[in-house]
Order: structure tokens, then C-alpha cells, then sequence
């Protein structure tokens, strides 16, 4: 009996240090720790950083819903969405617009990167999907795809002093404190107008500086075509006055060129009054002497003028709409009414 529970004692104690040396032959693996993101609160509001590295990342955007109004308004819209043959006079079309800013320190200060793609509808099939922006940024040069200084007006929708195509490849410098800017751009103008027969390579030479003082704002910008050999200047300023802001702008032509075309001499004047905190009310005008283009020079002795108004709301935060009515009255064409709707999701 002493040597039957023995054996069997023996037995269970080989069993029991067996199971012990093949639990430990399999040993599961701990899981990895989670590296959660984690807020970036050095380059303002909405950075994160991207998991593992020191890189801070926004994602931002928006989209729009527009009705545009006017004559042959389905060519109008579809700039960027597409194009439809039609005579219609209204036209509606969808926008949808994602912006990536990264942003790390270095020993020359922040190098940003921004990467803007654009989605735009005309219908279901009428639809285009651009790179809007592309450029890399840091201690004041910037280089890639990115609007010129030339696609800055005025707050409302009336204003007409811009070029014609502001979005180029360009390489530029400029140096910046908290009330003032200046620097200078060369710009491939590559689709941009001609107007002296020869193919589409142009090079532009672009300024621009500006800044603040208490209530009042200002920009001065200049460029030249080096292919049209003719330039550009256009001032603009604003200022705070009574419940509104008052803006006032003129632009000069030598001649058409890639940085403005409509016209020789250009005035345009708005005040963007802030009816309540959601509600602004902009009425503007301008004026267009020795306007439009024949044979590659302004037209003498024409001119123009265009009044509007454009209505912005604030339906809630992040939510707004925005109503524009245009009238343009030129000397060498018939009057044109125009106009938009537009519903605007920020986020």
C-alpha cells in the first residue's frame, strides 16, 4: 500500500513539473504600448502629433454647395468642375476641400509643408479633382504651388483687381514680423494670357509688402512679365470706421499681361458693414478705365463700371451662407447681372 501511493505520488509530481516546463515553452507575447495622439498646442489650434515622430499635423477644410445666376452661367460654374454644354442661366455645383499642414522645429525655425487637393462637381459626371496647393515653407522661403500675392482684394465679392490665373509654381522670400511684410517671387506663368504670339513660357518677376497700424490695414503689389514685357502695381487698404471696415483699392496696367488684364486704370471702393455678429452686409463698386482688350492692347476711351453686394451669415459655428448680386455696365457691351448662393460646412 506504502508503495502503490508511492508510485502514484511520484506520478502527479512528474505531471505537474511536465505541464509547469511546457507552460513556460509558450510564452505569450505583451501587447505593444499605445502611443495615443497627443495635442500640439505650439502652432495654435487643431495640430496633433503624428504618432511616433515630433511632426505636427492639421487636417482642415470645407465644403461648399453654390447656385450660380447669370448668362451662360453653366460655363462659368464649371471652372475646376468640368464643363456642360448649355444655355442655361443658372447653374449649381459642389465643391469638397481638404488641407494637410505639417509642421516641425528645426535650427532654422518651423519647415512647414501644406498639401491642399480640391474636389469640384459640376454633376455626376462633370466632376475634376485638382492639386490646389503644394509648397514647402521655412525661415521665410517658400517653394511649390501656391497662390501669388495677387489673389488677395478686398472682403466682398464686387472687387475685380486680381490676375487672372493667381496659382503658379513659384519660389519666393518673405520676411515677416507681426504688423509687416515684404518679399519678392519668380513665378512660372506658364497658363497665364499672351499676347505676343509666342508659347506658353512665361516667367514673372512679383513684390509685395504690407501690414497694420491700429485700425488701419495696407498691401502693395507689383509684377512683371517678362514674356509681355509689361507690368503691374496695385494698391489696397482698409480701415475701421463706424460699424463697418472701409476698403479702397487701384490698380495700373501698362499693358495686358499676366498680372492684369482688364483694364488700364482700375478703382475699386467697399464698406463691409458688421451688422450684428453673425450678419455682414458689403456693398462696393468699381470703376474700369480703357477697358478690355483688342489686338493685345487695352482699349482707349472705353470704360466701365460694376456695383454689387454681397450678404455673409453666420448660420452657426461652422455653418455659413453667402449672397452676391453683381452689375456690370461696360461702354463697348451690354450690361451682365450676376450672382451666387452659397452654403459653406468649415471644419
Amino acid at each position: 500500500m506504502n508503495i502503490k501511493s508511492l508510485l502514484l505520488g511520484s506520478a502527479a509530481a512528474l505531471a505537474v513539473v511536465s505541464g509547469a516546463q511546457a507552460a513556460d515553452a509558450i510564452v505569450a507575447a505583451e501587447p505593444e504600448p499605445v502611443e495615443y495622439v497627443r495635442v500640439c498646442d505650439a502652432y495654435g489650434t487643431g495640430y496633433f502629433y503624428i504618432p511616433g515622430t515630433e511632426t505636427c499635423l492639421k487636417i482642415n477644410g470645407y465644403i461648399r454647395f453654390q447656385v450660380d445666376v447669370a448668362p451662360n452661367a453653366s460655363s462659368i460654374g464649371a471652372g475646376g468642375g468640368g464643363s456642360v454644354a448649355n444655355d442655361s442661366d443658372w447653374d449649381a455645383r459642389t465643391r469638397g476641400q481638404v488641407q494637410f499642414t505639417a509642421k516641425s522645429d528645426t535650427e532654422y525655425g518651423p519647415l512647414t509643408g501644406v498639401i491642399v487637393m480640391q474636389f469640384n462637381a459640376d454633376n455626376a459626371s462633370a466632376q475634376k479633382a485638382i492639386l490646389d496647393s503644394a509648397y514647402i515653407d521655412i525661415a521665410g522661403l517658400r517653394a511649390g504651388l501656391f497662390y501669388s500675392w495677387w489673389d488677395d482684394g478686398l472682403s466682398g465679392e464686387t472687387d475685380d483687381i486680381g490676375s487672372p490665373v493667381t496659382l503658379h509654381n513659384s519660389i519666393r522670400y518673405q520676411y515677416e514680423t507681426d504688423a509687416f511684410y515684404a518679399g519678392i517671387s519668380v513665378d512660372e506663368l506658364e497658363d497665364s494670357p499672351f499676347y505676343d504670339g509666342e508659347t506658353a513660357n512665361n516667367v514673372g518677376v512679383a513684390v509685395g509688402l504690407g501690414g497694420k497700424a491700429g485700425a488701419f490695414s495696407y498691401q502693395i503689389t507689383a509684377g512683371y512679365d517678362t514674356d509681355n514685357e509689361e507690368g503691374a502695381v496695385r494698391a489696397m487698404g482698409t480701415v475701421a470706421v463706424g460699424p463697418g471696415t472701409l476698403g479702397l483699392a487701384v490698380v495700373y496696367a501698362t499693358n495686358p499681361n499676366a498680372y492684369y488684364n482688364k483694364a488700364e486704370w482700375a478703382i475699386a471702393a467697399e464698406y463691409a458693414i458688421k451688422a450684428t455678429d453673425k450678419l455682414k452686409i458689403t456693398p462696393a463698386v468699381q470703376y474700369y478705365d480703357n477697358y478690355g482688350i483688342t489686338a493685345g492692347e487695352f482699349n482707349d476711351d472705353v470704360s466701365a463700371w460694376k456695383a454689387g453686394v454681397t450678404i455673409d451669415y453666420q448660420i452657426v459655428e461652422n455653418l455659413s451662407t453667402k449672397i452676391s448680386v453683381q452689375y456690370l455696365d461696360p461702354d463697348n457691351a451690354s450690361d451682365v447681372t450676376s450672382g451666387f448662393f452659397r452654403l459653406q460646412r468649415a471644419f
